[in-house]
């Protein structure tokens, strides 16, 4: 798949962590994965693939897939997830000053608690997908559960503490090339 990037996308890429086993992990340059990829990623690995959308390191939404198209999404940094999916109404006039109401802060206090009332069905998941993948350690749902909630600055850190209780091999020094 990647074989076949134009040059001017594949400048755009570069090898973030390698895992034991041939499990790698790739960043792309902002605007070149599109979630349309994520099959095409599956279809030619033949195997479970999965994508960290990062917003400026403190928010990320994570999908997975497996082989059989089961896919699973969940945001790391909820908390920041919720003010951004908040629903701004259509008579306000100035975004900045709906920013500051009470009723912007309670609209982001029943996301907020949406988007945890979803978190145990994304924990299961994430590790219904690790399952699929083959992964050699049995991840701990409860675990999975805890870091989905967690208000951890870099999410690029979280998502890769995410890999790693799911039972994916510890991360090595990334390759030379993707």
């Amino acid at each position: 798949m990647f074989d076949d990037l134009d040059e001017e996308c594949k400048v755009t890429v570069d090898t973030w962590e390698s895992r034991p086993g041939g499990w790698r992990t790739l960043r792309f340059d902002s605007g070149t994965w599109d979630d349309a990829d994520l099959p095409a990623l599956v279809e030619w690995s033949g195997a479970p693939a999965c994508v960290a959308d990062v917003s400026d390191s403190s928010l990320a939404l994570v999908t997975g897939l497996d082989t059989t198209g089961r896919r699973w999404q969940a945001w790391l940094n909820p908390d920041i997830a919720a003010g951004l999916l908040v629903e701004e109404p259509e008579d306000i006039d100035d975004q900045l000053l709906w920013l500051d109401t009470p009723e912007f802060h309670d609209a982001v206090r029943d996301k907020r608690a949406e988007l945890d009332a979803e978190i145990p069905t994304d924990a299961e998941g994430a590790v219904a997908w690790a399952a699929a993948a083959g992964v050699p350690v049995p991840p701990r749902t409860a675990r999975i559960e805890e870091l989905l909630r967690s208000h951890e600055t870099f999410v690029e850190d979280l998502f890769g503490t995410l890999l790693d209780e799911l039972g994916f091999p510890r991360a090595t020094q990334p390759s030379p090339e993707p």
